[in-house]
């Protein structure tokens, strides 16, 4: 009527159980390091700014970018390695070959610079964009928040 159990059956389930309901012990190591977001430096603001003056001076067809780089150099004695430095001479330099088209390659800059962070909200102090205002802020910006 029983069914007989032998002592290996029991032994054997017993441990089963045991083993079951104990979880084991494992020595792993899981290791987590995180790293502290590097602050901006300062050249790479001036690789930023260098290239996307570049990419802007692409952007317009009708432009000999080389031209005006050549112009720039030998007129107002400002490379293209330069621009980040001499920001307002920059300005005042594209003012004068361009005229009132130097403020469609300013907002072209200016676009392309949000795109690259856009982060950055500027507020105008005077209530229209100014180049060199937003630049400076910009540049502000990247060397105390990001």
């Amino acid at each position: 009527m029983y069914s007989s159990i032998t002592t290996q059956q029991l032994y054997t389930t017993t441990q089963r159980s045991k083993n079951m309901t104990n979880p084991t012990k494992q020595n792993a190591t899981c290791t987590l390091q995180l790293r502290k977001k590097q602050k901006p430096t300062e050249d790479e603001f001036k690789v930023a700014m260098i290239e996307t003056v570049d990419e802007s001076f692409s952007s317009f067809c009708n432009l000999n970018k080389e031209a005006v780089y050549f112009h720039l150099e030998n007129t107002f004695k400002i490379n293209k390695q330069e621009i980040p430095d001499k920001i307002e001479d920059f300005a005042d330099a594209i003012e004068q070959m361009f005229g009132v088209g130097a403020k469609l390659i300013e907002i072209r800059i200016i676009e392309m610079l949000h795109k690259r962070i856009p982060e950055f909200v500027f507020f105008p102090k005077k209530g229209d964009v100014g180049f060199k205002e937003y630049v400076a802020s910009l540049h502000a910006f990247w060397l105390q928040i990001l």
